[in-house]
C-alpha cells in the first residue's frame, strides 16, 4: 500500500515537439505532461534516472515539485519505443488527496494449489489485473489471491478476491475468472478421439469398380 507519495522534482519545457523530447531524453531528462482539474495541461522535464527508479517500485502516485511549486499527481501513461525497452515520455494527472481514482492494479497469487498435486492439472489464470475503485491515498501494489485451498475444477472469480481494504470497490466484471484448475489434455486422450473418428468412415477398398465404373 502506498504510503507517504514520492517527490519527484520537474522543470517546465518551453518548447516541445519530438526533436526538442530527443535531446531531453539524450541530456537524461524524460519528457512529461501534467493535466487535470480544469488547469491547462503542461510540458515538463523530470530526472530521468530518478524518474526510472522509483517508477520500477511500482509507485503511481508522486508528490511533484515543479519549479517551486507542489501538488500530487497519479501516472497516467508510459510511451514506449518501438521496441518497447525504453520509456520516452510520461504522462500525469492532477489529483487531490481525498479523490477516489480507478485503478487497474497487479495480482500476485500466493499458495500450493491442492488440486496441482494430481497429475495432468493445470492451473490457468485468464486475467492477472483488476480495475479497482480506491481512494488516492490507498493506492495498492498488488492484491494477494490465495490459491492454496483450490482443487482441480475450483474456480476464484474477480468477486471472490478479497481486497486490502473494505474502501476498495471492484470495478471489474464479477464473473471474470483469476484462476482456474483443470486437467491438461494428454496425448492417448487425443490419438482416442481421432480413432473413433476413423471407426466412422467406411474404408475403400483398393481395386474395387465403383457402380459407374461398371
Amino acid at each position: 500500500m502506498s504510503g507517504q507519495a514520492p517527490l519527484l522534482s520537474a522543470t517546465k519545457r518551453e518548447r516541445t515537439g519530438s526533436r526538442y523530447s530527443r535531446r531531453l531524453r539524450e541530456s537524461g531528462s524524460l519528457p512529461a505532461v501534467v493535466y487535470g482539474h480544469k488547469e491547462e495541461p503542461v510540458s515538463i522535464a523530470l530526472d530521468m534516472h530518478e524518474t526510472l527508479q522509483l517508477l520500477k517500485k511500482g509507485e503511481k502516485f508522486f508528490e511533484l515539485d515543479l519549479d517551486g511549486t507542489k501538488e500530487h499527481v497519479l501516472l497516467k501513461d508510459l510511451s514506449y519505443g518501438y521496441l518497447g525497452d525504453n520509456i520516452l515520455h510520461a504522462d500525469f494527472a492532477r489529483v487531490n488527496l481525498d479523490e477516489r481514482v480507478n485503478v487497474n492494479v497487479h495480482l500476485t497469487f500466493v499458495g500450493e494449489a491442492k488440486g496441482l498435486k494430481t497429475a495432468g492439472a493445470i492451473m490457468m489464470h485468464p486475467v492477472t489485473e483488476l480495475e479497482l475503485n480506491v481512494l488516492i491515498t490507498n493506492l495498492p501494489d498488488h492484491v494477494e489471491v490465495d490459491v492454496s485451498g483450490m482443487e482441480v475444477g475450483d474456480i476464484i472469480h474477480a468477486s471472490d478476491v478479497k481486497l486490502p481494504l473494505d474502501t476498495m470497490k471492484l470495478e471489474s466484471d464479477e464473473d471474470a475468472i483469476v484462476a482456474q484448475i483443470v486437467m491438461k489434455a494428454t496425448q492417448s486422450d487425443d490419438a482416442e478421439s481421432e480413432e473413433v473418428s476413423s471407426e466412422g468412415a467406411s474404408p475403400e477398398v483398393i481395386g474395387e469398380k465403383k457402380a459407374d465404373e461398371e
